[in-house]
Order: C-alpha cells, then structure tokens, then sequence
C-alpha cells in the first residue's frame, strides 16, 4: 500500500509539473473566455434547429438543468436569452447565421489549440489538416442537438407521469423524483462520454479508448466535485455581486468556464503524461 501511495503521488506530481511547464492556466484562460463568447451562439443554433421538431419550452428546460452544470445558477440569465433569440430567430438572416456558425465554433477552435500544446509530442509528429480542425466543431454542434433531443424527448415522457406513485415492497415512491434522479444520471452519463469523445478527437493521431476513458473520468470527477464547491462558494462566502455588481453574472460565468476549462486540460495532461511514460518505458517519465 506504502509503494502505490508513493507510485500515486510521483505521478500527480508529474502532471502538476508538466502542466505548469505547458502553461496550463493561461491555456485554460483562453478556453474559458472563447467559451463564454460561444456559449449561446452554439445553443441558439441548436435550439433553433431542434424547436422545429419540438416545443421550445421543454427544450429550454432540458437546457436550463444543463447549463448549471457550467455557468451555475446563472444559467436562468443565459436561458432568458436564448428564448428571445427563439422569439426571434427569423429576423437574423442568412449573414446572421453563418456570424452564429463562426462564434459557435471558437470554443472548440481554442480547445483543440490547447490540446495540441498538452499532446505536443503528437503534433512534433503528425499535423490535422485543416479541413478536419474546421469540421469537427460542427460535428459536435449535431451531437449537442442530439443529446438534446434524446435527453427532452425522455423528459417529457417523464413529465408527463411525474405524479404516479410507484410501490416498491411497502414505499411509495413519486415519479418525480424519479425524473430528477435519471435526468442527473443521464447528465453524469453525457459528460463522461462528451469529455471522453473530447480528449479522442481533439489530440492530434488515434489515442486509445482506454486512455480516454482515464481522462474523461478524472475530468469528470473532479468537475462535480467541483461544480459543488463553486454552487456553495458562490451562495455563502463569495463578494463577487459586491464587488462587480451588474457585472457579476459574466464574471461567475467566466469563472466556472475556467474551472471547467482547468479540469478538462488536467484529464488531457494526465492522459499524456501517462502514455508518454508508457511510449518511454518508464510509467512516469515525461
């Protein structure tokens, strides 16, 4: 037990050093702040695009319990927006829709640069041609409208029997809380594999499933553990309305745009941390 302790604390203290030597915390910088521009031009085109095949309230719901897993409680102002731009849609215009398309897509743009300097043994190798980097946010735009979709569509169903009790031996046990606890689940499901996915295609070459498995786990962890300390900070002790005032909101955004943004290089400096050690031979050689 003494040796894997010992084992365990060489390699975190690989990851921390490889990070700071990568500059993590300015690339994490810049990832959060073309995340806060992106963020509702993304969720405005999808929206836009699956409001044609539903009702935009229930997909305004499903989004909202989302978006509190990044921006917090401040998710009602970002959803107060995106239901105008809904009101609204029609009035952007053709040059509206691709200024939407190019916004929508800077998150991605800047994680894929970051990554490339956390992997950059890869990128000394082997370059993406560029086609690819400009495809692949809009890959995951579809697979946003997807989940969406899918998440809004068993919500619903949900919903819609949300008062039934069911009896399971001698408890009675309301659907609604039901709904609740397999829409978190599915919410901790979705970001695995998202962040999973992620730490696959941004990283330049083939990386191994189970490799991304690690960092997506690691990533995933380490955001709720997170995601609940920042919903207590924010609450009690933080002087951020005192100090910002109407500029609070887009500050506790940005922050926990770059909490999240720290988290998901940390899972991609850990998984290149330990594939370089096993392309070394040694565990935890960099």
């Amino acid at each position: 037990m003494k040796n894997l302790w010992y084992v365990f604390s060489q390699f975190v203290s690989k990851v921390i050093s490889a990070f700071r030597a990568n500059q993590g915390f300015l690339l994490a910088g810049a990832v959060a702040y073309y995340t806060l521009l992106s963020i509702v031009p993304m969720f405005a085109l999808v929206l836009v695009l699956l409001s044609q095949l539903m009702e935009p309230a229930q997909l305004l719901e499903t989004t909202n319990y989302y978006l509190e897993l990044l921006a917090l409680e401040e998710s009602t102002q970002i959803i107060a927006q995106l239901e105008v731009f809904l009101a609204n849609w029609k009035v952007v215009g053709a040059v509206g829709v691709l200024i939407l398309l190019f916004f929508s897509s800077l998150a991605f743009t800047s994680l894929e640069n970051a990554m490339s300097v956390i992997f950059h043994h890869r990128v000394t190798i082997r370059r993406r041609h560029f086609l690819i980097s400009a495809i692949i946010p809009y890959l995951y735009l579809g697979l946003l409208a997807l989940g969406l979709l899918i998440v809004s569509s068993i919500s619903a169903s949900l919903h819609a029997n949300e008062e039934q009790m069911v009896k399971i031996l001698s408890y009675s046990i309301s659907l609604g809380g039901i709904n609740t606890m397999v829409i978190y689940t599915l919410g901790i499901v979705g970001e695995l594999l998202l962040l999973t996915s992620l730490y696959l295609v941004m990283p330049v070459g083939r990386l191994s499933f189970s490799h991304a498995l690690i960092g997506g786990v690691t990533a995933t962890a380490l955001w709720e553990l997170t995601r609940h300390f920042l919903v207590w900070y924010f609450s009690t002790l933080s002087l951020v309305n005192v100090v910002y005032g109407s500029f609070a909101s887009a500050i506790v955004i940005l922050l926990s745009c770059e909490a999240a943004a720290l988290i998901l290089l940390i899972g991609a400096q850990v998984i290149a941390v330990y594939e370089q050690g096993q392309h070394s031979g040694d565990e935890f050689k960099t």
